[in-house]
């Protein structure tokens, strides 16, 4: 046999020398919950080894996830008292705000500081957007709401607004309400391509949803992947300064067409499900933990995401960073 691929893979050093994809701490971004009104972390029984923070915990955190040099934190904000239009999520004093400012406070510019803009948290209905007469989410009159959320959080110390509620023309009227308040500054990291999806199971709990109903007259129908490219074309042209595909590994197809297609920086969302799912199989000595988080991970990175949003965040970082014997073969 004149062709051996195995010789390429003979010792470490040759897979070094010839490998395609690797992870970086600095790709991956940790979506961390502030909970109003608690005085110490309180544990996610579905996210095991996750929590709701308080404030103070939440602090000590931020300023971890930055001295690991992670990529950025994603705030997501869950409040005391809930309403049918989700004041809390505009008010200045709302606990996603207030978060906001104490996390900038403590981390400067040494980690990006994303925070999640949408009203699901808020309401008492659980959904992304305000309700019509007729109980459906009405788009529009949910605009503006969201534009006023970006005013609010690009003033708390957001770097990064991520609009998650997949209401029509959410970029563009984002990117206004940014501009025109002088926060050019500010960028939008899109959810594009969110789909309605049973993966987010977990998340309910940690943001204490009140969700009646489902999402499917807005979120992407989980059988289309067509419709992914159309919503790329659309954020890019509305002003989105980077792209995600949720959920992550039940999506890999997608997400490798939209990293293919766009010209701005692809993400992804390995989201609670995923996360579950690995922690339960690993819990049950079925799987080998570390190395299928790290799998998982590069999974992303080699269908094109150049960030990875992922409760595993920090833990990957300090396998990379405290084992590289052991896992050199993903840096």
């Amino acid at each position: 046999m004149i062709h051996r691929p195995r010789r390429l893979r003979a010792t470490a050093a040759h897979r070094r020398l010839v490998r395609e994809h690797t992870l970086r701490t600095a790709d991956l971004i940790l979506p961390m919950f502030v909970r109003e009104g608690l005085e110490e972390p309180q544990p996610i029984s579905s996210l095991p080894g996750v929590v709701q923070h308080d404030l103070s915990s939440l602090r000590g955190a931020a300023r971890e996830a930055a001295e690991l040099g992670l990529g950025g934190i994603m705030l997501f904000g869950v409040p005391e008292e809930k309403d049918a239009t989700g004041t809390g999520g505009v008010d200045p004093d709302g606990i996603l705000n207030r978060a906001l400012r104490e996390v900038r406070r403590e981390v400067g510019d040494d980690i990006l500081v994303m925070s999640d803009l949408c009203l699901d948290e808020f309401t008492d209905h659980g959904h992304c957007g305000v309700l019509g007469a007729d109980g459906t989410v009405d788009n529009d009159a949910t605009l503006e709401v969201y534009a006023e959320m970006a005013r609010q959080q690009a003033d708390a110390g957001a770097h990064i607004v991520a609009p998650s509620g997949m209401m029509d023309g959410q970029v563009r009227v984002i990117r206004d309400a940014l501009d025109e308040h002088g926060r050019t500054d500010v960028g939008i990291y899109a959810y594009t391509a969110k789909y309605s999806s049973a993966f987010y199971g977990p998340f309910r709990e940690a943001v204490n949803s009140s969700l009646t109903g489902d999402r499917r007259t807005y979120q992407q129908d989980s059988a289309n992947s067509a419709e992914a490219l159309r919503e790329l074309e659309l954020d890019v042209a509305e002003g989105a300064d980077l792209v995600m595909v949720k959920p992550g590994l039940p999506y890999l197809d997608v997400l490798s067409q939209v990293a293919e297609a766009s010209p701005v920086p692809v993400g992804v969302y390995q989201v609670s499900g995923e996360y579950a799912m690995i922690e339960a199989a690993s819990a049950n000595g079925w799987l080998d933990r570390d190395r299928t988080v790290l799998e998982s991970l590069l999974a992303f990175k080699r269908a094109g995401a150049s960030s990875v949003l992922t409760y595993y965040a920090a833990h990957a970082a300090r396998l990379l960073r405290e084992r590289p014997d052991e896992f050199g073969e993903y840096l």
